[in-house]
């Protein structure tokens, strides 16, 4: 008897040593839905979402928990569009969760304004209901609505649909593009208040300043020869890769900050291809080299031996890091160049700057840290 009590005793230990280990040692989440008015009035603000979107990024890929950084999954939502199905209020889901930053910029780049009505309570409730959000308490999970009408329109009350969301854990930040007291008037703050979030105004149609530095022209260049280093494979591997110098081609053309931006992500550890580039694939595990099929390999490889392909892999993954770690150690020197110019260190009042504020003090009280 006196055995199997103790057994017993044990395998409880055990079991309880094993779930508080899962809980402390896997890796957390941060997971935001984006909502964006692209209502008429909304070119601003999409502008800026465009330009800021891989400040914001890289802002975040600084985030640490228990020692591991933490997956980041972004989704998007547009509503208040015309040219959306009234039926569904006037609200389209871009984008679900995803860790994929290219997508998330190409689907941001396709988003037009058109004149409509906004729904806030409505859009507040498809997103906390129909994305595939975290069941975990160490997760962070955030919903960024922002716009400049009434929040109150439409025939879902955004009382019940902000206390819903904070039920299952979400936070709801609102992000007002007008006066501040305009935005606190129309019920964006009294949203915030219910779901833990922030409210925050900004103006949408601030151009985000670009400080040039010596290092910008390198950066760029290099973020196009790293490239070079990703070996796509499956049935949309090539397809992913275009996409990958499409999304180059947008950042430059936004702007040089957002081009410089993206370099800097490109070299992070939240940019990960795993399910287009082998390179990530096989270093994550997430594929094994002497199961993969030659259909699925590209032509360059389909004649190597299965030593050569190793040696391949390991090669091109050799060649990334040291282009990751120039491109970082010029990124030091730039961010020291424009804070030397940039004397007076003023936050622009725009949407990038309002939610990495929002963000980094949120998942600070989830125990998240930032590296500087």
């Amino acid at each position: 008897m006196k055995n199997i009590l103790q057994i017993s005793i044990s395998l409880i230990v055990l079991s309880f040593l094993t779930l508080f280990s899962f809980e402390t040692y896997s890796q957390s989440k941060i997971q935001v839905a984006l909502i964006l008015d692209t209502s008429n009035s909304m070119d601003g603000l999409i502008e800026q979402a465009k330009t800021e979107l891989w400040s914001v990024v890289n802002e975040l890929a600084t985030a640490e928990k228990a020692g591991n950084t933490p997956i980041l999954e972004i989704a998007l939502y547009e509503y208040g569009n015309d040219g959306l199905q009234k039926e569904n209020g006037y609200i389209r889901k871009v984008l679900d969760l995803t860790s994929d930053l290219d997508i998330i910029s190409e689907k941001l780049f396709s988003l037009k304004t058109n004149g409509g009505y906004e729904y806030c309570g409505h859009v507040i409730h498809k997103a906390t209901n129909d994305l595939q959000w975290s069941k975990s308490n160490n997760d962070l999970k955030i919903i960024f609505i922002a716009g400049n009408e009434e929040f109150t329109q439409g025939s879902y009350d955004y009382i019940t649909s902000c206390k819903s969301a904070i039920t299952k854990g979400i936070i709801i930040n609102t992000i007002f593009c007008g006066n501040k007291d305009e935005g606190i008037n129309t019920k964006w703050k009294h949203g915030a208040d219910l779901a833990d979030g922030k409210y925050l105004n900004i103006d949408q149609n601030k151009v985000v300043a670009y400080i040039e530095s010596p290092f910008d022209t390198e950066i760029t260049n290099l973020s196009n020869q790293l490239n070079s280093t990703y070996i796509a494979y499956g049935s949309f591997g090539s397809k992913n890769m275009e996409r990958q110098e499409a999304q180059d081609n947008n950042a430059g053309a936004v702007s040089r900050t957002a081009s410089v931006n993206r370099a800097v992500s490109k070299s992070s550890k939240v940019y990960n291809n795993s399910s287009w580039d082998l390179v990530d694939a096989v270093d994550d595990g997430s594929v094994k080299l002497s199961e993969i099929q030659d259909d699925e390999l590209p032509p360059e490889m389909k004649k190597m031996t299965s030593k050569e392909r190793e040696a391949y892999i390991s090669k091109m993954k050799t060649d990334r890091k040291a282009i990751q770690d120039k491109i970082n150690m010029l990124n030091k020197k730039r961010i020291a160049y424009v804070a030397k110019v940039n004397k007076s260190n003023a936050q622009e009042n725009t949407l990038g700057t309002a939610m990495v504020n929002a963000v980094q003090q949120q998942a600070k009280k989830m125990n998240f840290t930032f590296k500087k």
